[in-house]
Parts: structure tokens; C-alpha cells; sequence
């Protein structure tokens, strides 16, 4: 998770002390942040248009709306990579069980020489005729290995796929732009990069999904629902583009806008910006870790704001665990990889510190 800015915890305190009094909050109250923080993501993942931007609670949540309006036959697959975060995992294990369609797991290469490079070619090769759904991050949560999703969408366009993304290991700090990757989804959570607090995030749904089919029928989703007297007058249409996806109660007076907050200083630092401190802060750090034997992605195939530390043979993985808690740096343990996240609220001081810790 990302530190809460101070603004964002003033917006919630701000956010809690309104819900004392219920009559402070008005029929605007419940549309205009949520309006407000769609044109910010928006902004930020270079949409055009903000009505395909919705408010969800979790990834989870904003993949089950694909998954519900997503039919695979049993000659069909879906292609994941190896060891994506579990949200970006079970939604399309449990398809393919119902489907019969076959889950396609691409492995990380043994190898690590190029490894970046080879596992991004291994997923487009295994994109084929039959490849119904390809379900990436923009970035592996567990290195940081980054994908090329212009390569994968050209492929997914050939045969026919779409292309869901979980953008919550990188959207905030990495650019990323919907204009140029074109995906048919993306989801995010907004907790991490967007500097948001837990339990609400963001989704963007493509063309594919108008028309489609909400996981839950709300009242705030529908035509005319600012009306709070005609609510009774029931209707049978949604708000245009995507909005039919968001989750009830999304306009969530403590939660919302503290997104909206954190959203807005994202929007002003830039993640060129934030992408491009971080490379500067970990060069040095990077350089001297690798001559000491740790393993860490070429430059071209990983990002700077979270990447993958594997410990070379003959030391002791736990051993470095022990000593990294004991120093109290704040790092995190994903598969076989020391994952390192920094950001502005970091420096190079700080990297050093960690690596003092791994080549001592």
C-alpha cells in the first residue's frame, strides 16, 4: 500500500465529520466527486471519454464484470502469465473450469539471461486462433517484468482476443495510455499508485462492454437517477458508456473524496515524473547490487518504481530477510524476488541503505 498523502487524510476526516450530520449532505453530493474523480483517471490513463471510467470497491470486483459478460466455448482459451496477483488469476480459473476453455499459464523463462524478453515473447506466441481473452498486468507484480502491450494488442487484434489489464501494480507511477494500448478493460485498485485509500478503485470498460450486463441492478446507475423524487418512476435504461458497471453506494462520502485527492496530486506530479525519479534514486543502488551477484531485470524490460532483487547462490535467502526486518526497510518477499517500491517520498539514501544491507 502507499502512505496516505495528508490531503487525502484530511478529505476523509473532512468526509467523516459530514456524515455526522446527515442534511449537510445534498442530491450533488452524491454525483459530483465521483464526476470529478472519472475525469481525473481519465486523464491519467489518457481516455477520451470519462463515462467509461467507473468506480468499483476492488479488482476483483471490476474483473467479474468482464468475466459476467464474457461467453468462451471449450475449444477456446484464455492466456495469463505465470504468478499474477491472485485477483488477476481466480476470476479466469474459475471460467475456464465453467467454460471447459483452457487456462493458459505462461511460464516465467528458467533462464534468466533476457528473461524479460524471452517470457514476452513466450505470451505472444501463446496468443493463437483459439485465444479468446488475454489477462495481463502492465507490470508483474512480483518483479516488475514489463509487458508490451502495444506487441500484445496487435497480436490479440489478429485473432480476435481481448485484452483485460490490471493496471493497479503501475498505473499512478508508470505512464500508461489507453490511446495507445487500446485495451478492452482496464482495473484498478486505489490503494497502491493512485495514493488512494483501500476498499474502492477504478475501472475502464471499452466498447466491447456497452450493453452489457452489471453484476448488480442499482438505483444510482440508472437514467435520470440525480432525480431523487422520480426515483420511483422506474427505469429501464442505464447512464451511458460504462456507468451501468459501477458499484452501489460508489459515491461513498469519506472514501470518494479521498480518491479524488489523491488522484488530483497524482494528475499534477506526472508518472513520467514520478517513473523518472525513481530511475534516478535506484541507478547507483542497481549497479552496485548486480556487481555484488544479485539479479535485477535489464532496464528495458522492468519498471523503476517496482522491481525484482534475486539473491545470487551461496547466500541465505532468510538470512537477508532477517537482516532487511531488523534494519526496518520496508520491502516485500514475492515469489524468489526481494520486490523493491519506491517513490517521491523516497531517496537515494534510502536505496542505499538497502543495499548496504544485501552486500554486507
Amino acid at each position: 500500500m502507499s502512505p496516505l498523502l495528508k490531503s487525502v487524510e484530511k478529505a476523509g476526516i473532512e468526509g467523516i465529520i459530514k456524515k455526522r450530520n446527515p442534511p449537510k449532505i445534498s442530491v450533488d453530493d452524491f454525483f459530483e466527486t465521483v464526476e470529478r474523480i472519472r475525469q481525473e483517471f481519465a486523464k491519467l490513463i489518457r481516455a477520451k471519454e470519462s463515462n467509461r471510467v467507473v468506480i468499483t470497491p476492488s479488482v476483483s470486483y471490476g474483473i467479474a464484470s468482464v468475466v459476467n459478460n464474457v461467453k468462451l466455448k471449450p475449444s477456446q482459451n484464455i492466456v495469463i502469465a505465470e504468478g499474477q496477483f491472485p485477483s488477476n488469476y481466480y476470476p479466469w480459473h474459475t471460467l475456464s473450469k465453467e467454460s471447459g476453455a483452457k487456462l493458459k499459464v505462461v511460464a516465467a523463462p528458467k533462464e534468466l539471461v533476457k528473461r524479460g524478453k524471452k517470457w514476452n515473447e513466450q505470451i505472444l506466441t501463446s496468443i493463437n486462433r483459439s485465444t479468446r481473452i488475454v489477462a495481463l498486468g502492465h507490470i508483474h507484480w512480483a518483479d516488475g517484468t514489463l509487458w508490451d502491450l502495444k506487441k500484445i494488442r496487435q497480436r490479440t487484434r489478429e485473432v480476435g482476443a481481448l485484452l483485460i489489464i490490471d493496471g493497479t501494480q503501475s498505473i499512478g507511477a508508470l505512464p500508461f495510455s489507453v490511446q495507445a494500448f487500446e485495451p478492452d478493460a482496464v482495473i484498478c485498485a486505489g490503494y497502491k499508485w493512485l495514493m488512494g485509500p483501500y476498499s474502492i478503485g477504478l475501472a475502464y470498460y471499452g466498447e466491447y462492454f456497452d450493453g452489457g450486463k452489471p453484476i448488480e441492478e442499482n438505483w444510482i446507475n440508472r437514467l435520470d437517477s440525480e432525480n431523487f423524487a422520480g426515483l420511483v418512476n422506474y427505469q429501464d435504461h442505464y447512464h451511458e458508456g460504462a456507468l451501468r458497471y459501477e458499484v452501489g453506494e460508489h459515491s461513498n462520502f469519506i472514501l470518494a473524496p479521498m480518491l479524488l485527492k489523491a488522484l488530483e496530486q497524482v494528475n499534477e506530479w506526472k508518472p513520467k515524473n514520478i517513473q523518472e525519479y525513481c530511475k534516478a534514486i535506484t541507478i547507483q543502488p542497481v549497479e552496485i547490487l548486480k556487481e555484488a551477484g544479485y539479479w535485477i531485470e535489464e532496464d528495458r524490460y522492468r519498471s523503476h518504481h517496482l522491481f525484482g532483487v534475486r539473491v545470487p547462490e551461496g547466500k541465505d535467502p532468510e538470512k537477508i530477510k532477517s537482516r532487511i526486518r531488523r534494519n526496518k526497510i520496508s520491502v516485500s518477499f514475492r515469489g524468489d524476488a526481494i520486490r523493491v517500491a519506491p517513490h517521491v517520498y523516497n531517496t537515494e539514501k534510502d536505496m542505499m541503505k538497502l543495499v548496504e544491507c544485501l552486500v554486507r
